[in-house]
């Protein structure tokens, strides 16, 4: 396999599909988002890429199998708009890589019909804050308008998009298709299920569906216990460092 290539499982046709990219990145939150619309509104898998620009490896299973790293793509029926979600374990390891999967992908997704395109993600702040806003960087000005009464912030992110969340929208562009990034506002440096609920929280209100949260809120409200702990340990050891460095100054002296 010398390119990445997308097998059908399922050859379904599709009603005016909106594309949804949600895979590994900044603070997990586009996975975390995508994975749960997969699972709450019960996408059907449809087809699987696979690319020899995913890390050369294999998964081991629980139930003693192994599995292929690949990217999955999800379809949900909707009474206006189809959704294609795109989920994966991982992201392409170079530039040149990312561009070609990204246009296997964008391939795909026009061949059934796709013209609007949302990717998922975080906006990393490098420190912890108590709600998450949401971002957005679209690819057409009329679009800005139109989501930001749904609550995304556009015009205050800065900084670049890395990855599928940036490429295939702006691959999109160039062949016609228009699209938005949404990224959850986070720490960056750990999984954030909160700014994946705020994401989600705005993207149904652009789509019109319901999603459950009820799951994903559990997790957020573990993951903000756990996040207080590690702070109150960091600052007690920071309390211990200090007066350890007082301690020994004192002898030196």
């Amino acid at each position: 396999m010398l390119e990445s290539i997308i097998i059908e499982k399922e050859k379904a046709r599709m009603r005016s599909p909106i594309l949804i990219e949600g895979l590994p990145g900044i603070g997990m939150v586009g996975k975390l988002a995508a994975d749960h619309i997969v699972k709450e509104l019960k996408g059907t898998m449809v087809a699987q890429l696979y690319s020899p620009h995913f890390p050369h490896q294999v998964l081991m299973q629980k139930n003693g199998l192994m599995k292929m790293l690949k990217y999955k793509f999800y379809l949900i029926r909707g009474k206006k708009n189809d959704l294609l979600v795109l989920v994966g374990d991982v992201q392409a390891m170079t530039s040149e890589a990312q561009y070609e999967v990204a246009g296997k992908v964008l391939d795909y997704a026009q061949r059934k019909g796709c013209k609007l395109i949302f990717t998922l993600g975080g906006y990393g702040i490098g420190k912890t804050i108590g709600g998450s806003r949401v971002f957005g960087s679209a690819t057409d000005k009329e679009l800005i308008p139109l989501y930001s009464k749904h609550g995304v912030i556009f015009g205050e992110s800065r900084g670049s998009i890395i990855g599928a969340a940036g490429l295939l929208l702006g691959m999109g562009r160039i062949r016609g298709m228009k699209g938005v990034c949404l990224m959850g506002e986070t720490h960056g440096a750990y999984v954030d299920a909160k700014a994946a609920e705020e994401v989600l929280k705005v993207l149904s209100k652009i789509l019109g569906i319901k999603i459950n949260l009820e799951k994903l809120s559990e997790r957020a409200r573990d993951g903000e216990r756990f996040m207080k702990k590690m702070e109150k340990e960091a600052e007690k050891q920071r309390e211990a460092l200090t007066k350890t460095k007082g301690e020994t100054l004192s002898y030196i002296r």
